[in-house]
């Protein structure tokens, strides 16, 4: 059974739709997207798997844990994670005081390690887990979005790289899928000229699309000798 956070976005539901299609049982957590988890939760009951929309506001800690415990109470223990819930806005670090800093950090960073935590138990003792951060490139090369993206989309890579060796022994691996610029969506909070640059910056010369996205999660996630690594998926952007 898998949980993804953030699953009625448009990066999102592209995990959940490949998730189905790789027959997995799905939990869409989701925040203000009420009509677009519900809507993907139809479309994976008529593929005939079980799926579950669920609120959340992963601003809350306690949050964050119980939405665990309420996705295996309705359909099992959490077999994998992909923490893709995430909070950025285009802004300066002018304008990015403590309270916003600690926002960002407690949605992008926080939520995924409580829910990690509470998850990884469950996977140890069936001796099976997937646990999978989304990042950004934005935790190499900074971008438009802030301060307080890019450093808490850092700091999963630092998390990733302490979990990993703990659970690797007992099947449960643990990585991190980091994107550039994936649909258009990406480039929306920008204004026209800074959304020019940063897509004609990427080698390929176009957005990412967030299908190939999902796909190369749904590898990773299948691939039990993969572990501890952040792996950006960026049209070239980054030599790494």
């Amino acid at each position: 059974m898998a949980l993804v956070t953030g699953g009625a976005g448009h990066l999102g539901s592209a995990f959940v739709r490949a998730l189905v299609a790789a027959d997995a049982d799905v939990a869409i957590a989701y925040h203000s997207g009420q009509e677009a988890a519900e809507k993907l939760v139809a479309e994976a009951h008529a593929d005939g798997r079980r799926a579950l929309a669920v609120q959340a506001d992963l601003r809350d800690p306690a949050a964050a844990e119980a939405l665990v415990d309420s996705v295996a109470e309705h359909l099992g223990a959490v077999d994998v994670l992909i923490a893709n819930a995430g909070a950025g806005q285009t802004r300066s670090w002018e304008e990015v005081a403590a309270a916003e800093f600690d926002e960002a950090l407690q949605i992008n960073l926080t939520a995924p390690y409580v829910m990690a935590r509470r998850a990884l138990p469950k996977m140890i003792e069936r001796s099976w887990g997937r646990v999978l951060f989304v990042s950004s490139v934005a935790a190499f090369a900074g971008g438009p979005f802030g301060p307080d993206y890019s450093a808490s989309k850092a700091a999963l890579h630092g998390l990733t790289h302490y979990l990993a060796p703990q659970v690797g022994r007992h099947g449960v691996t643990v990585n991190v899928l980091a994107p550039a610029l994936v649909g258009e969506h990406s480039v929306a909070l920008m204004d026209e000229d800074t959304g020019r640059a940063f897509t004609g910056a990427i080698p390929v010369g176009r957005l990412g699309d967030t299908d190939e996205l999902a796909a190369f999660a749904v590898a990773m996630l299948n691939n039990g000798y993969l572990t501890n690594k952040v792996v950006s998926v960026d049209g070239g952007l980054l030599p790494c």
